[in-house]
């Protein structure tokens, strides 16, 4: 349940950050926006790796699995979001193929390395949590 809740945080994270971003007056204000985005979903994993280690005491590969699924859960909320947009516009050239494959393509891209950084970083923290 954690790991589809913060999937939908680091969807709404990344929709309403983006919504900030295209209605910002300038491109450096744009960037901004957009590097707060990724501020905010690094807490957000840092706050959820630490969730699944520290409270609920899970191990490095299983709080790498959730880590990495609740990231794929964002990446998918945020590839429909995008497919909705592309939709709403008008225009003739839409591609929706290139959008079908976002729906597939965005949570893998995103959840390989984000399941390698969080068994990287579990496993640093299981050995510092160890009693020496």
């Amino acid at each position: 349940m954690i790991t589809i809740l913060v999937g939908i945080v680091y969807c709404a994270i990344g929709v309403s950050f983006g919504a900030f971003a295209g209605s910002a007056g300038s491109s450096r204000a744009g960037f901004a926006w957009r590097l707060a985005a990724w501020v905010a979903s690094a807490a957000v994993y840092a706050a959820h790796l630490a969730y699944e280690q520290f409270r609920l005491r899970n191990g490095s590969l299983s709080t790498a699995q959730h880590a990495a699924a609740a990231v794929a859960v964002g990446a998918f909320g945020l590839a429909v979001a995008a497919t909705v947009h592309r939709v709403l516009l008008p225009g003739p050239d839409r591609h929706f193929e290139l959008f079908a494959l976002a729906l597939v393509a965005w949570p893998v891209v995103t959840a390989l390395p984000a399941f390698v950084v969080a068994l990287a970083a579990t496993a640093v923290l299981a050995r510092i949590r160890q009693p020496t």
